[in-house]
């Protein structure tokens, strides 16, 4: 196994483990995780800061849900392949909050930087996943793919921030195609 494939087979064992404790996770329960002894931990990685670092830019990645999102036929209404895409990318934003989450109970609250920059990378990249979805439907369209799209991510993230009624992927498709007013 090359030294990055070993790195990465450790990462994903670990991340589950640092979404449950954080930076509090052990070496040997990333050990027992990764099916590897303690020694290999610090023959992949510099220290265990670096492999939280390397856990925390995994999650962070929105290739999982880019890839769903990519799978979506094009066929299908639009209101379906908003409402997938936005599962899609809700399930993404819940594994964020997850292991932030995780970090800050664990008493990481120091400004580490994994991935710098890599933030307007992924929300471009979103972005245009969302808006290959709204391409098909161009004509029927009052604003551009572009600016549809980013509306419409500015109203998914929005809704993750509200943890007392949050609408549900559909609701949120509903009320973007068709406004809250009923008809």
């Amino acid at each position: 196994m090359s030294p990055e494939d070993r790195r990465q087979m450790i990462v994903r064992a670990v991340l589950p483990l640092v979404v449950e404790h954080g930076a509090a996770v052990t070496t040997a329960q990333i050990a027992r995780a990764a099916g590897i002894g303690e020694g290999t931990i610090f023959r992949a990685f510099k220290d265990k800061d670096e492999l939280v670092d390397a856990c925390l830019v995994e999650a962070l990645r929105p290739d999982h849900a880019l890839e769903l999102i990519a799978e979506i036929p094009l066929d299908r209404p639009l209101e379906q392949r908003l409402t997938e895409a936005a599962e899609a990318l809700s399930a993404h934003l819940n594994r964020m909050g997850a292991i932030i989450g995780a970090m800050h109970a664990s008493g990481r609250r120091r400004e580490r930087k994994p991935g710098k920059g890599n933030r307007a990378e992924s929300f471009a990249a979103m972005r245009g996943a969302i808006e290959e979805l709204f391409e098909p439907d161009v004509g029927k369209l009052r604003l551009s793919a572009d600016k549809s799209s980013g509306l419409f991510l500015s109203l998914l993230f929005s809704r993750a921030q509200d943890r007392e009624q949050p609408a549900t992927a559909a609701e949120l498709v509903d009320v973007f195609l068709h406004g809250a007013v009923k008809a």
